[in-house]
């Protein structure tokens, strides 16, 4: 098998995180796939994937390699379109990661845009809170909350969010508005495990511990019980976006505002990267940045 097909059936492998389904991907019988693989490794003397009973995964010399596999193939597949006329025209799927709550806030009014005016390209969209595996996903993109390793590609700013506390109006009429952090032991609180601080929270110069009286998994869950006026939620800016700017929630604590943490759109292979990864960021970027969501 040629040095190019090696390269394919290993980033499929990879890409898949199993033999079976970058086999169905492929066309290939899964003995082939392995005998492909094995053969690779022989050649490189190297050993790429760890295999174990719940699918693969790249060593660091099988990561180091799969990035270098994926600008080998991109740069053929460019190469093709070139004489073609192809790499004018984006096509394809589009695979953008995203945490839950920004596809509903942010989103999909410019996703729905971007989809008309390239009609065809398809988009799918995956929920990721934590920072995302580009490469060993199969993601093109990611809008990430937070600051990214300095090893992470590509990244382009779009904005802010800052974490705030917020109540529906009802609740704060019926109990008042705390004054400062040390005043959030007298209401009722709505915590958010899976942010990993459900027992406490933090403001600029201290951290507050709580015993809420409702933990939700999730910050949609926690924002909509602030919304029926139990008490008061701890989320990002974004997160609640829409509803704080119709009125349904107020924002209290203002003062004692925790740092802002930026929003990054991430992606790997720069200016090789396919053509839809570049249509979706001049299309997209000017469209994110000017969004409210991310200016504090």
């Amino acid at each position: 098998m040629s040095q190019h097909r090696e390269m394919q059936v290993f980033l499929a492998v990879a890409e898949a995180g199993s033999l079976a389904a970058a086999a169905r991907a492929l066309q290939l019988s899964q003995a082939t796939v392995m005998r492909t693989l094995n053969a690779l490794e022989q050649r490189l003397g190297s050993r790429l994937l760890r295999r174990g009973p719940r699918g693969v995964q790249l060593s660091p010399l099988g990561a180091r390699f799969a990035s270098h596999c994926q600008r080998i193939l991109q740069r053929l597949e460019e190469a093709e379109r070139s004489v073609t006329g192809l790499h004018a025209r984006p096509a394809g799927q589009l695979t953008l990661a995203l945490p839950l709550l920004m596809t509903h806030q942010v989103l999909m009014p410019i996703a729905v845009d971007y989809l008309a005016a390239f009609p065809e390209v398809s988009l799918a969209t995956l929920a990721r809170e934590e920072l995302p595996r580009l490469l060993e996903e199969g993601i093109d993109l990611a809008v990430v909350v937070g600051h990214l390793p300095s090893s992470s590609g590509f990244a382009i700013p779009l904005g802010q969010v800052r974490p705030l506390v917020c109540a529906a109006p009802a609740y704060l009429e019926r109990c008042g508005r705390p004054a400062s952090p040390d005043e959030l032991s007298a209401h009722r609180t709505i915590a958010t495990s899976s942010t990993g601080h459900g027992g406490e929270w933090r403001f600029a110069g201290s951290v507050v511990k709580l015993a809420p009286r409702l933990i939700c998994n999730t910050p949609q869950a926690a924002i909509r019980a602030a919304l029926a006026g139990f008490g008061l939620t701890r989320c990002l800016s974004y997160e609640a976006h829409q509803e704080l700017h119709s009125g349904q929630l107020l924002r209290v604590l203002e003062a004692f505002a925790d740092a802002p943490v930026p929003v990054q759109l991430h992606y790997r292979e720069g200016r090789r990267a396919a053509a839809r990864v570049r249509s979706f960021l001049d299309f997209a970027v000017p469209r994110l940045r000017a969004h409210p969501a991310f200016q504090v």
